[in-house]
């Protein structure tokens, strides 16, 4: 479960990148079941910190 509600960074995303010309781009949102951080072995969030 994200700690940031996918509409905020969405907005937030939308906000920053707007130019109004072509090439402004698309932000894909999908499901993600599960994220390993191969070095380590974490799993789900643990894996995203960067934490030494």
């Amino acid at each position: 479960m994200a700690s940031i509600p996918v509409e905020t960074v969405i907005d937030t995303a939308k906000k920053v990148l707007y130019t109004g010309h072509i090439g402004d781009g698309k932000i894909f949102v999908y499901r993600v079941d599960n994220v390993v951080k191969v070095r380590t072995g974490e799993e789900g969030v643990a894996a995203l910190q960067d934490v030494e």
